[in-house]
C-alpha cells in the first residue's frame, strides 16, 4: 500500500511542478504566487471532496452515491441566487468573498445539523430515509433557484451562472487559510472515529455485533461529510462527479479495506485529477472550456461503466 501511495504522490508532485513552472517566461514574481494559490485551492478542494466521498460511501454502504445527494450543492446555489435576487450583483460584491464564504459554509453546516437532529430524533430511522429526504430537499432548492433565475435581470443572471461552475481562478488567500483551519479542525474531530470505519464497511448488523455504537458514529460522520463538502463547494463551486470518480478509482487501485489507505489514495487521485484537468483547460483548450466540464465528462463515463459492470456481475 505504501508503494502505491508513494507512486501517486510522485505523479501528483510532478503535475504540480509542471503546472507551476510551464510557460512562465521568467516572470516568477508574478506567476508563482498566482499559480501557487490555484494549486493550494485544488489541494484543499480535491482533498475535502475525496475524503468526504469515501466516508459517505462507507456509511451508506453504496459506492455510486456521493454527498451531493444530500442537497448541499443545490442549497449553495439557492443561497447565491437568493443574494443576487434580493441585493443584486452589486450587493454581492459589497458583501465580499470572505463573508459570502463564511455565510455559505455556515448555512450548509447548519442545514445539515438541523436536518440530522430532526431526522434522528426518533430511534430506528434508516439512513436511506435521510438520503431520500436529501434528494427531495435538493430538488426543492433547485426549483426555487430556477424560479428566481428566470425573474432576475439577464446581466445579473451572468453572475449566478458563474457560480454554477467550479473555478480556481479567483480564490482569495484569506479563504484558503480559513479553509485550511476548518479542514484541520474537522480532521482532528474525525480522528476519534476513524477506527470504526473499517468495521462499519462490513454493514450495520456486523458493526453492531462487534460492539460499535453505529447510530452515534454514523451521525458524527455525516456531520464531518457535510462540513467538508460545504468547505469545498463554498470555496470554488460545485463539482458533481469528482468524488464518485476518485473514490471508485481508489477502491480499484488500492485494493484494500483499510480506510486510512483508501482516503489518502482518493485524496491524491483527486489532486491529480484537478491539477491535470486544470493543465488541460489552460494549456490545451486555452480556457475554451471549464474544469467542471472535463471532470463531469470523465466522471459520467466512469459512472456508466460502473453501472454496466454491476449489471453484468448481478
Amino acid at each position: 500500500m505504501k508503494k502505491k501511495l508513494i507512486f501517486l504522490s510522485i505523479i501528483a508532485l510532478a503535475l504540480i511542478l509542471v503546472f507551476m513552472f510551464i510557460q512562465a517566461g521568467g516572470n516568477w514574481d508574478y506567476v508563482l504566487p498566482r499559480r501557487g494559490k490555484k494549486v493550494l485551492a485544488m489541494i484543499i478542494t480535491g482533498g475535502a471532496i475525496a475524503f468526504s466521498t469515501v466516508v459517505f460511501q462507507t456509511i451508506t454502504n453504496n459506492r455510486i452515491l456521493t454527498p451531493s445527494i444530500m442537497g448541499l450543492d443545490s442549497l449553495y446555489m439557492l443561497f447565491q441566487t437568493f443574494m443576487v435576487y434580493i441585493f443584486g450583483s452589486a450587493g454581492l460584491t459589497m458583501m465580499g468573498k470572505n463573508i459570502n464564504f463564511i455565510l455559505s459554509v455556515g448555512l450548509m453546516a447548519l442545514f445539515s445539523v438541523v436536518f440530522y437532529k430532526l431526522l434522528f430524533k426518533r430511534e430506528g430511522q434508516n439512513i436511506y430515509f435521510l438520503l431520500l429526504l436529501g434528494l427531495i430537499f435538493g430538488t426543492l432548492f433547485q426549483s426555487l433557484s430556477t424560479f428566481m433565475e428566470v425573474l432576475i435581470d439577464p446581466n445579473e443572471f451572468q453572475i449566478v451562472q458563474d457560480k454554477m461552475f467550479a473555478s480556481f481562478n479567483n480564490v482569495s488567500t484569506e479563504l484558503l487559510w480559513i479553509s485550511i483551519i476548518l479542514m484541520a479542525a474537522v480532521t482532528v474531530y474525525f480522528a476519534r472515529y476513524a477506527k470504526y470505519l473499517d468495521v462499519i464497511a462490513l454493514g450495520k448488523d456486523q458493526a453492531v455485533n462487534l460492539g460499535v455504537d453505529y447510530d452515534r458514529v454514523v451521525k458524527r460522520m455525516l456531520v464531518v461529510v457535510a462540513i467538508l463538502i460545504s468547505i469545498a463547494t463554498a470555496l470554488v463551486g460545485p463539482i458533481t462527479f469528482l468524488g464518485l470518480l476518485v473514490a471508485n478509482v481508489s477502491y480499484q487501485f488500492m485494493r484494500t479495506f483499510r480506510h486510512h489507505f483508501l482516503i489518502l489514495g482518493a485524496m491524491l487521485l483527486s489532486i491529480i485529477a484537478l491539477v491535470g484537468g486544470q493543465l488541460l483547460v489552460e494549456r490545451v483548450f486555452t480556457f475554451s472550456t471549464t474544469l467542471s466540464v472535463i471532470i463531469n465528462l470523465a466522471g459520467g463515463v466512469y459512472f456508466i461503466y460502473l453501472l454496466l459492470k454491476e449489471s453484468k456481475s448481478s
